[in-house]
């Protein structure tokens, strides 16, 4: 069964509200619309109500179980723009400028996540990267001990023998150009524990490299990859979940067990990897951009990682199907690990 498949039957179980930012979008409609039929929550659609009513009647989609709310109209609105001057990064502003900030759906989404009134977000649809995320990153907090928010996309293949079933989580493709070694060690362990979290699987981390555990090789990005491989290590050590990490590993040899052993690479990772980090944005995004045009196959996110709240910031190509895995995704890292899978259900 698909990962989306497996996390759709939890989300049945325990059912989440996921905010959409860009509601009157025809692919947020369509996704929202399977969300509410397959009984996995409720969808809440932020923008114009005629607007979302008309697409959706073009569409021939039932807005039955689906709450539309219009940012500036909504009850929430003022109290939102004094919760807005509380943050950090938001103190400068004056009352017209939080107004304005307010109206802006993605930042009325993230208030709506960081009060609780939703339990999940997913935008970007129709927004840049930047406008989508700056909000997140502005009020959701970090994890704590953890300095580094970020990003991961969930490749899911019909190749059962790499991953977890199948299943292999790839980051930072979307958030921090050049991320240090300390940057990397957070990325690895915040991917580690939502691939923990969905999956009920061991993490099987390989920090990627052009290089195999090459006692001779000194470029700047290997150094930077081993220091950042025990650095991970290290955070682990504090971390409640089962996980494995090793570097500087190429990616052959941490998905190809033959590979592995051609090249005299042992370890509990080296061919059994499920966990991807590249070692800087231009190699992930490449990478996973090109996997998913040569393959065919499927890959949802970005899921943000780092931020104790559960959000995706979707590319702006992405399909309905695409839209609909990831707020599967956020969904269920909003339903506490022991419900689901305290009992196994369904594992």
């Amino acid at each position: 069964m698909a990962l989306i498949e497996r996390l759709s039957a939890k989300l049945q179980r325990h059912p989440k509200r996921i905010v959409f930012a860009e509601g009157a979008d025809p692919r947020i409609l369509q996704a929202a619309r399977l969300f509410t039929s397959r009984k996995m929550g409720v969808p809440v659609l932020l923008g114009d109500r005629t607007a979302i009513k008309e697409n959706a009647a073009m569409l021939d989609i039932n807005l039955d179980g689906i709450r539309i709310i219009e940012p500036e109209r909504s009850e929430d609105f003022e109290d939102f723009i004094k919760r807005l001057e509380a943050f950090h990064r938001y103190k400068q502003l004056k009352i017209d400028e939080a107004r304005e900030a307010v109206k802006d759906p993605s930042t009325f989404a993230t208030l709506m996540l960081a009060t609780n009134r939703v339990d999940a977000l997913v935008s970007g649809a129709t927004a840049t990267a930047s406008s989508a995320l700056r909000p997140l990153f502005r009020i959701i907090s970090r994890q704590y001990a953890v300095k580094t928010a970020s990003s991961m996309l969930i490749l899911d293949q019909a190749e059962k023998k790499i991953g977890i079933d199948g299943v292999l989580f790839l980051a930072d493709c979307g958030v921090i150009p050049e991320p240090d070694a300390d940057q990397l060690s957070d990325i690895a362990i915040t991917t580690a524990k939502i691939a923990y979290h969905l999956t009920n699987e061991t993490p099987r981390i390989a920090m990627l490299s052009f290089s195999s555990k090459n006692s001779n090789a000194y470029h700047t990005t290997i150094i930077k990859v081993r220091a950042a491989t025990e650095l991970a290590r290290l955070k682990a050590k504090s971390v409640d979940i089962p996980m494995e990490i090793d570097g500087e590993m190429q990616v052959d040899a941490a998905l190809d067990a033959e590979a592995a052993k051609t090249k005299n690479i042992g370890g509990s990772v080296s061919g059994r990897a499920n966990v991807l980090i590249f070692p800087d944005l231009n190699s992930g995004n490449i990478a996973s951009k090109l996997v998913q045009i040569i393959a065919q196959t499927n890959m949802y996110g970005q899921i943000l990682t780092g931020l104790t709240k559960p959000a995706a910031e979707i590319s702006r190509g992405s399909s309905a199907h695409d839209v609909f895995g990831a707020a599967a995704i956020v969904g269920c890292q909003a339903i506490d690990h022991r419900l689901l899978y305290g009992d196994r259900e369904g594992a």
